[in-house]
């Protein structure tokens, strides 16, 4: 089954001073990323077949960036080249991995999708809606949104994860919170962060703001607990798979390889009358093995690996 990723390709120049943060950092590398291309790209390299729908500037950087993800087996027949600029973002990074961004935003909020374009998507296919610019609005918003309203109609599989990103919602968070709502109605799997799960439920014991979700109609909620592993709610059950013990470096693209390695295994699967139930468990399992070889490497789509990478490697789990 396609997974089709919609929302921003974007150049990362990733800050490779540590600790000077992005006032004080002086030398930056380029990297390809993007949160939906940054998860396409883990599902091409895991073997999937990941679709990547957006618009890059007809620039330099835009014909790097579609170049990129072709080598990750990322199908890029719906990339658009538009006459603006390619989105730009920079990044610095922490001794702990953490991030500071700034974002320069351009080609991306343009992508503009007609009815026989959407149709053709979802044909046999998961929605997968992990765009961080996408809620922002302009065309590339009302792309996002009639996607998944037309998703949802057709009874596609839709993953949501909102991607929350405080420098470009500082002091709109009721409005980010607000526009969420819409899609958890249309979604049947979050990904939140911990931090993400009380911004969005407003709730800080983690079940009831894993119910709100659920109140809305989501069927899985994935809470992901850094080091701690990742929390699973379905059907009224709630447990962790603890993380692996692994020396994080970069935690640039994490979430998003964490999820394009659930949506490769759900592709690959049958969700059956229990919605995977059965087989969340492995599927978590599985991502925090990806996400953990991520963090280990610089840079969000180099650091990607292969499956039989992924399955060569010894794991240990992490104990608190």
């Amino acid at each position: 089954m396609k997974v089709i990723c919609i929302g921003e390709m974007l150049i990362d120049f990733v800050c490779t001073d540590t600790n000077k943060g992005l006032v004080n950092g002086v030398n930056y590398v380029k990297k390809s990323g993007g949160a939906p291309a940054n998860v396409a790209a883990c599902i091409g390299k895991l073997g999937g077949e990941p679709i990547l729908v957006g618009s890059v500037g007809n620039d330099p950087f835009g014909e790097f960036l579609i170049e990129e993800v072709k080598g990750y087996s990322v199908n890029t027949d719906h990339v658009a080249s538009l006459a603006s600029s390619t989105t730009l973002a920079f990044v610095s990074l922490g001794d702990n991995g953490e991030r500071e961004f700034a974002f320069n935003r351009g080609a991306d909020e343009q992508l503009n999708l007609d009815d026989s374009t959407i149709n053709t998507l979802l044909d046999d296919s998961i929605l997968h809606l992990g765009s961080a610019t996408a809620l922002l609005g302009g065309e590339l918003g009302d792309s996002y949104l009639r996607l998944a309203e037309q998703g949802k109609a057709n009874g596609n599989i839709i993953c949501f994860d909102p991607n929350f990103r405080i420098d470009l919602w500082r002091g709109r968070e009721e409005q980010f919170k607000t526009i969420c709502n819409r899609y958890f109605a249309l979604a049947d799997i979050v990904k939140v962060s911990d931090e993400e799960l009380v911004l969005l439920s407003g709730q800080s014991d983690m079940a009831a703001g894993c119910q709100h979700f659920h109140d809305l109609g989501v069927k899985v909620v994935l809470v992901t607990l850094g080091p701690d592993g990742c929390l699973i709610s379905q059907n009224s059950q709630q447990y962790i798979v603890p993380a692996y013990e692994i020396n994080a470096v970069d935690t640039t693209g994490a979430g998003d390889s964490f999820i394009g390695a659930i949506l490769f295994q759900m592709a690959n699967s049958q969700p059956g009358d229990n919605f995977f139930q059965d087989e969340f468990k492995g599927f978590i399992e599985f991502a925090g093995k990806v996400s953990g070889l991520v963090c280990a490497k610089i840079g969000a789509m180099t650091a990607l690996p292969t499956l039989s990478e992924v399955n060569g490697m010894s794991f240990v789990v992490k104990n608190k």
